[in-house]
């Protein structure tokens, strides 16, 4: 998608065209087109503690690797690919970050290669970790049946808000890392949490638990 007030490039939108019907070749290309932001994006989000571990490029090798795998089984619609780039690049960010820092609390010195692949599959989602912090279960619903309503309505919030919930609630982030993360003020990100919490709510009629925010 290109802003309304710059005129549109023919090339680019062909691109684009060629993504939205899963051509992988035509995202290879936008990855090479767009190498330059998404680096930028890359090297502000990794920080310096993690820049002394991981190296931006293997972040955006990484990164352009699962975006060609996802694309065949993602709906971009009229979504930008650059933001969903963005957001396939924090997400391997966050687990690098655990995957070094976290490890190092559990076993000082341990570090586990970037090379190793991604996240523990085994990890339960957002939905699910949302479905097991609802606290008036309906004996309507079964666990399953929950998350499957709580994935709906988790699409039906804005990508800032749901980020916002998936860093607290899947990767028990403070408040505090959520807001540097997502470029918002503290204060910003706890009342985001709990007007987000509030329309799953809405949308659920079930209550869900707050964690507490640190």
């Amino acid at each position: 998608m290109t802003n309304s007030d710059e005129p549109a490039d023919p090339q680019l939108e062909a691109i684009l065209a060629r993504i939205r019907k899963r051509d992988t070749t035509a995202l290879a290309d936008f990855l090479q087109q767009r190498r330059a932001p998404l680096m930028a994006f890359i090297e502000r989000q990794l920080g310096q503690a993690l820049r002394r571990k991981v190296e931006p490029d293997d972040v955006f090798q990484e990164a352009s690797a699962e975006a060609v795998r996802a694309l065949p089984g993602v709906e971009l619609g009229d979504r930008d690919p650059f933001s969903w780039l963005c957001q396939i690049a924090e997400r391997r960010i966050v687990d690098l970050h655990r995957r070094y820092f976290d490890a190092q609390k559990r076993d000082a010195g341990r570090e586990v290669p970037l090379a190793a692949g991604g996240a523990d599959t085994s990890a339960p989602n957002l939905a699910q970790m949302l479905a097991a912090s609802i606290t008036s279960p309906s004996a309507a619903f079964s666990r399953q049946v929950r998350e499957q309503r709580l994935e709906s309505a988790l699409h039906a919030l804005p990508d800032d808000q749901r980020e916002a919930l998936r860093l607290r609630y899947q990767f028990d982030m403070p408040s505090k890392e959520i807001a540097e993360k997502l470029g918002k003020t503290d204060a910003a990100i706890r009342v985001m949490l709990t007007r987000s919490l509030k329309k799953l709510q809405q949308l659920l009629g079930e209550e869900i638990a707050p964690k507490d925010l640190k």
